[in-house]
């Protein structure tokens, strides 16, 4: 038994060491396949160019989707071939193949000195390695020149029209501007100048006038109303104490016609009023009091007296201007 198990054992190691090879190999195959799928490639749009005259340098790698990959950085020139401006860059899917994707970088080349040009070899990174393109020839051409004709001075500048239209073409946003302006100003003046004026109205003013006046008016509006003789007796004399009344409240500042008769001379007992005219005023203003509240009927003269006697009873107590003194008086 124990000498089978030793003869046994190097055979064992051997294979096991041989399945390791072969993964290795199979993983080794896998990459190149892998790196063999991607595909690296430069061409020119154009081999051959005048001196000065630009074409597209194309960088392109068909390689499947999502593989990372690097492309070379192109700056400014290679070599004597000058790089004007790099171009977007182009993403293309295969129709055939989804899975399959071609990216191009885009150059704009030119260059200023005659001859034949090798570009290098562009260099691409993967993980797997680097892949490198072809060179690529770009042929640069001198202008010919004839040098059997004479030389000739430079052509003068030809004379061309320049009519009011083709100036307006040239300067149409400034004349607009110029018009919106002129135009606005203009709106504003004439609005300022025709824009209706406010006119303040004129007041006249009316004279102020003076208690006394104002109830005399307004006994002498109530004799032309005639409201006794038509059996308005208790309007007539409501409107005669309403008279009497507001006169006392502007000459004596007394709330008259917020008060009672009572009330009313005790309000003016400590005013200057003589006592016949204070005797007066009660007189009207209790036959007033019996008129309206107990339904009195007075004669025909105690009515026009009643009138009298409020007239007369103003004309005696109506304000009276101080005499100026005449040594108050400037010299």
């Amino acid at each position: 038994m124990c000498k089978r198990s030793i003869i046994n054992f190097p055979s064992i190691c051997l294979k096991s060491f041989l399945s390791v090879i072969l993964i290795f190999l199979l993983i080794g195959v896998c990459f190149k396949v892998k790196a063999q799928n991607v595909q690296v490639e430069a061409r020119l749009d154009r081999v051959s160019i005048p001196i000065g005259d630009q074409t597209l340098l194309h960088i392109s790698a068909q390689l499947p989707v999502k593989t990372e990959l690097t492309f070379p950085q192109l700056v400014d020139s290679i070599g004597k071939v000058q790089i004007v401006k790099s171009l977007k860059t182009d993403t293309a899917i295969d129709k055939n193949n989804p899975n399959q994707e071609t990216i191009t970088h885009s150059y704009a080349v030119t260059s200023f000195d005659a001859g034949v040009y090798v570009l290098p070899q562009f260099t691409f990174h993967t993980k797997t390695g680097d892949l490198k393109t072809g060179t690529v020839t770009l042929q640069v051409k001198a202008v010919p020149v004839d040098t059997t004709k004479s030389f000739y001075d430079i052509k003068q500048p030809l004379t061309v029209s320049y009519t009011l239209w083709d100036w307006l073409k040239d300067h149409w946003l400034a004349v607009l501007i110029t018009l919106s302006v002129i135009l606005l100003i203009s709106g504003i003046v004439y609005y300022y100048k025709n824009r209706p004026k406010n006119v303040v109205p004129f007041i006249k003013a009316e004279p102020v006038l003076s208690a006394d006046t104002i109830a005399l008016n307004k006994l002498n509006v109530l004799r032309d109303k005639k409201l006794w003789q038509q059996n308005e007796v208790k309007l007539y004399y409501s409107e005669l104490t309403d008279v009497l009344r507001e006169y006392l409240e502007k000459r004596y500042q007394v709330k008259a016609h917020e008060q009672t008769t009572d009330e009313i001379f005790d309000g003016l007992k400590n005013k200057d009023i003589p006592q016949d005219n204070s005797s007066t005023l009660r007189q009207i203003l209790t036959l007033a009091d019996l008129v309206k509240f107990a339904k009195q009927q007075p004669a025909a003269f105690e009515n026009e007296q009643s009138l009298d006697q409020a007239i007369n009873f103003i004309m005696q107590t109506k304000h009276q201007p101080k005499p100026i003194d005449q040594e108050d008086l400037p010299k």
